[in-house]
């Protein structure tokens, strides 16, 4: 078993974590409010630190699932940051979804302290984590990416190294640009559903098992119908992301002409209130 640190408590990093102890690893966790780490080591012992840095401290590898590339920065770097805890040869695994940017310095960073460095971004949203069953797609080096994969695997339902460090990130933002355009098109499909006067179950049972079928379809279409929103992942984020993705392509030449579309609409629901809404509540526009 590994000795492990998780920075991050959030309502991906709390069940994550959770599941490392589960499976037997040692895991330290840091959260920036004490009183999450305090609740999360209250159901699942291990111990918790007052600074990434003593997190970090004698770890093989140290887990990381924050908000946005500022957080990254701020739980890695400075005096207080993990990489000044982390021992020559430990392995740092990020799990949130940055841009390539910080995920370039970072690793650099890692490299010149002798640390090495997974870009590990989630997919499966709370459910996933809490249950144990995220895609996980990895960049870095093979050596380090098999130190930690079996790790990781507490919580993976599909884990793996898609190339070199910042193809996790890449992989993530294909993830995150096929799942607006299917987002939208369900929403103006159950939308339409409606205005039709059909019975939406019964729609979505037909459909579900032909071509159209997706997991936000099984999953998300009673919610949708029913205008329910307070769960899952929160609009804010997915304009986080999106910007990520529409960075990218444009640096890449990569047209993302429904991306760009989604994301307005996105913007949209922010401008309705529903920022902490989940995504799908796309339909939202469709129905008011």
């Amino acid at each position: 078993m590994a000795k492990t640190a998780f920075l991050g408590l959030g309502v991906m990093g709390f069940p994550m974590a959770g599941h490392l102890a589960a499976a037997g690893h040692q895991v330290t966790v840091f959260n920036r409010s004490p009183a999450k780490a305090e609740a999360w080591v209250g159901r699942h012992g291990g111990a918790s630190a007052a600074t990434p840095r003593e997190a970090a401290q004698g770890a093989d590898l140290v887990m990381c699932c924050v908000g946005n590339d500022d957080d990254l920065r701020q739980v890695c770097l400075g005096p207080d940051g993990a990489f000044a805890g982390m021992a020559q040869g430990a392995v740092f695994v990020d799990h949130t979804t940055v841009s390539a940017k910080v995920t370039e310095e970072l690793a650099q960073a890692a490299a010149e302290a002798g640390i090495g460095y997974v870009d590990a971004p989630v997919s499966g949203g709370q459910a996933g984590a809490e249950n144990g069953q995220l895609s996980i797609m990895c960049g870095g080096t093979a050596a380090n990416f098999d130190r930690a994969a079996p790790v990781i695997d507490a919580y993976a339902k599909i884990c793996r190294r898609m190339g070199d460090v910042g193809a996790g990130q890449m992989t993530k933002m294909c993830n995150q640009i096929a799942i607006a355009g299917l987002v939208q098109a369900l929403s103006e499909s159950l939308a339409f559903a409606q205005k039709a006067g059909l019975d939406v179950a019964d729609v979505v049972e037909v459909i579900s098992q032909g071509a159209a079928g997706s997991w936000q379809m099984v999953n998300r279409h009673a919610t949708m119908h029913r205008g329910e929103f307070e769960h899952g992942f929160a609009v804010d984020w997915m304009r986080k992301d999106l910007a990520i993705c529409l960075q990218a392509g444009d640096q890449l030449g990569a047209a993302l002409p429904v991306t760009a579309l989604v994301d307005q609409f996105y913007k949209d629901v922010q401008a309705m209130g529903g920022g902490r809404w989940d995504t799908s509540s796309l339909i939202a526009r469709l129905t008011r």
